[in-house]
């Protein structure tokens, strides 16, 4: 029981801190576009195209932890099967 416990805390959580890696890496990328298209304007097309290829690159893992988190939900038993596994006294 304890291991699907830490299961469902660990689906919570490694998404959680996937998000928000993902959100800090997108802010700084974003921050250094700014800057970088703020000393040099003319450069405004090759920053634009690279801080999109970035900031897709960087939600793609946000994605995978997501996707990581389905696949691990569908290996947590139903709740009847819980209420099953507590009466038998296993």
């Amino acid at each position: 029981m304890i291991y699907f416990a830490a299961l469902a805390i660990a689906i919570g959580l490694g998404t959680a801190f996937a998000a928000l890696g993902c959100g800090i890496g997108q802010g700084n990328a974003t921050r250094a576009a700014l800057e970088g298209l703020a000393r040099q304007p003319e450069a405004r097309n090759s920053l634009m195209t690279f801080l999109i290829l970035g900031l897709a690159l960087i939600e793609s893992l946000t994605i995978y932890a997501l996707v990581l988190g389905f696949m691990l939900y569908s290996h947590l038993p139903s709740t009847a099967k819980i209420l099953q596994i507590i009466s038998s006294g296993h």
